[in-house]
Protein backbone atom coordinates (compact mmCIF):
# COMPACT_ATOMS: atom_id res chain seq x y z
CA UNK A 1 0.00 0.00 0.00
CA UNK A 2 1.07 3.61 -0.39
CA UNK A 3 0.02 7.21 -0.11
CA UNK A 4 -0.75 9.79 -2.76
CA UNK A 5 -0.04 13.30 -1.49
CA UNK A 6 -2.54 16.04 -2.17
CA UNK A 7 -1.03 19.47 -2.79
CA UNK A 8 -2.64 20.74 0.44
CA UNK A 9 -0.12 18.71 2.46
CA UNK A 10 2.86 20.21 0.66
CA UNK A 11 1.39 23.72 0.75
CA UNK A 12 0.90 23.41 4.52
CA UNK A 13 4.50 22.24 4.90
CA UNK A 14 5.74 25.22 2.92
CA UNK A 15 3.68 27.60 5.04
CA UNK A 16 5.19 25.99 8.15
CA UNK A 17 8.66 26.77 6.77
CA UNK A 18 9.60 23.16 5.97
CA UNK A 19 11.65 22.15 2.95
CA UNK A 20 10.58 19.09 0.96
CA UNK A 21 12.85 16.68 2.89
CA UNK A 22 11.47 17.90 6.21
CA UNK A 23 7.93 17.66 4.83
CA UNK A 24 8.47 14.06 3.65
CA UNK A 25 9.99 13.08 6.99
CA UNK A 26 7.00 14.56 8.84
CA UNK A 27 4.61 12.68 6.56
CA UNK A 28 6.49 9.40 7.02
CA UNK A 29 6.45 9.81 10.81
CA UNK A 30 2.65 9.98 10.65
CA UNK A 31 2.07 7.32 8.02
CA UNK A 32 4.82 4.76 8.50
CA UNK A 33 7.09 3.48 5.80
CA UNK A 34 4.55 3.32 3.01
CA UNK A 35 5.48 4.46 -0.48
CA UNK A 36 4.77 8.15 -0.97
CA UNK A 37 3.79 9.30 -4.47
CA UNK A 38 1.93 12.10 -6.18
CA UNK A 39 -0.48 12.40 -9.06
CA UNK A 40 0.55 14.45 -12.05
CA UNK A 41 -2.39 16.68 -11.00
CA UNK A 42 -0.63 17.51 -7.71
CA UNK A 43 2.42 18.44 -9.75
CA UNK A 44 0.25 20.72 -11.90
CA UNK A 45 -1.22 22.42 -8.81
CA UNK A 46 2.23 23.00 -7.30
CA UNK A 47 3.63 24.37 -10.58
CA UNK A 48 0.66 26.76 -10.71
CA UNK A 49 1.42 27.87 -7.15
CA UNK A 50 5.07 28.50 -7.97
CA UNK A 51 4.16 30.80 -10.85
CA UNK A 52 1.63 32.65 -8.68
CA UNK A 53 4.08 33.25 -5.80
CA UNK A 54 3.89 36.82 -4.56
CA UNK A 55 7.62 37.30 -3.96
CA UNK A 56 10.74 36.17 -5.83
CA UNK A 57 11.93 34.34 -2.70
CA UNK A 58 8.68 32.40 -2.36
CA UNK A 59 8.75 31.57 -6.08
CA UNK A 60 12.31 30.26 -5.81
CA UNK A 61 11.42 28.17 -2.74
CA UNK A 62 8.37 26.67 -4.47
CA UNK A 63 10.38 25.88 -7.60
CA UNK A 64 13.05 24.19 -5.46
CA UNK A 65 10.37 22.09 -3.74
CA UNK A 66 9.04 21.09 -7.17
CA UNK A 67 12.50 19.99 -8.34
CA UNK A 68 13.10 18.04 -5.13
CA UNK A 69 9.69 16.42 -5.48
CA UNK A 70 10.44 15.37 -9.07
CA UNK A 71 13.60 13.64 -7.87
CA UNK A 72 12.15 12.09 -4.71
CA UNK A 73 8.79 10.47 -5.44
CA UNK A 74 7.02 8.57 -8.19
CA UNK A 75 4.61 10.72 -10.20
CA UNK A 76 1.62 8.87 -11.59
CA UNK A 77 -0.03 10.01 -14.83
CA UNK A 78 -3.74 10.05 -15.56
CA UNK A 79 -4.30 6.81 -17.45
CA UNK A 80 -7.39 5.75 -19.35
CA UNK A 81 -8.34 3.54 -16.41
CA UNK A 82 -8.04 6.43 -13.95
CA UNK A 83 -10.02 8.72 -16.26
CA UNK A 84 -12.81 6.13 -16.57
CA UNK A 85 -12.94 5.63 -12.81
CA UNK A 86 -13.03 9.41 -12.21
CA UNK A 87 -15.79 9.77 -14.80
CA UNK A 88 -17.88 7.08 -13.12
CA UNK A 89 -17.41 8.61 -9.68
CA UNK A 90 -18.20 12.08 -11.04
CA UNK A 91 -21.35 10.88 -12.80
CA UNK A 92 -22.62 9.08 -9.71
CA UNK A 93 -21.73 11.99 -7.43
CA UNK A 94 -23.37 14.64 -9.61
CA UNK A 95 -26.49 12.48 -9.94
CA UNK A 96 -26.67 12.72 -6.13
CA UNK A 97 -26.12 16.48 -6.16
CA UNK A 98 -22.45 16.29 -5.09
CA UNK A 99 -19.79 18.16 -7.06
CA UNK A 100 -16.16 17.21 -6.54
CA UNK A 101 -13.55 19.53 -8.08
CA UNK A 102 -11.94 17.75 -11.04
CA UNK A 103 -8.39 18.02 -9.65
CA UNK A 104 -9.36 16.35 -6.38
CA UNK A 105 -11.44 13.78 -8.23
CA UNK A 106 -8.44 12.82 -10.41
CA UNK A 107 -6.07 12.66 -7.44
CA UNK A 108 -8.57 10.49 -5.57
CA UNK A 109 -9.17 8.23 -8.57
CA UNK A 110 -5.40 7.82 -8.96
CA UNK A 111 -5.13 6.69 -5.33
CA UNK A 112 -8.05 4.28 -5.74
CA UNK A 113 -6.57 2.82 -8.91
CA UNK A 114 -3.25 2.21 -7.16
CA UNK A 115 -4.87 0.89 -3.97
CA UNK A 116 -3.35 3.82 -2.07
CA UNK A 117 -4.69 6.31 0.47
CA UNK A 118 -4.67 10.09 0.04
CA UNK A 119 -2.83 12.30 2.52
CA UNK A 120 -4.61 15.64 2.59
CA UNK A 121 -5.80 18.56 4.65
CA UNK A 122 -8.80 18.88 2.31
CA UNK A 123 -11.27 16.41 3.80
CA UNK A 124 -14.32 18.18 2.40
CA UNK A 125 -13.71 17.10 -1.18
CA UNK A 126 -11.92 13.80 -0.73
CA UNK A 127 -14.45 12.36 1.72
CA UNK A 128 -17.00 12.57 -1.12
CA UNK A 129 -15.07 9.91 -3.09
CA UNK A 130 -16.51 6.46 -2.27
CA UNK A 131 -14.02 3.89 -1.03
CA UNK A 132 -11.13 6.34 -0.71
CA UNK A 133 -9.00 6.05 2.40
CA UNK A 134 -7.96 9.48 3.71
CA UNK A 135 -4.99 10.12 5.96
CA UNK A 136 -5.01 13.39 7.88
CA UNK A 137 -1.55 14.94 7.88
Amino acid sequence: MGIVLDSSVLIAAERAGLNSKQAFNAILRKTGNEEVAISVITLLELAHGAVRANTPERKQKRERILQELLAAVPIYPITASIALRAGQIDGQSQASGIRIPIADLLIGATALELGYSVATENFRHFKQIPGLSIIPV
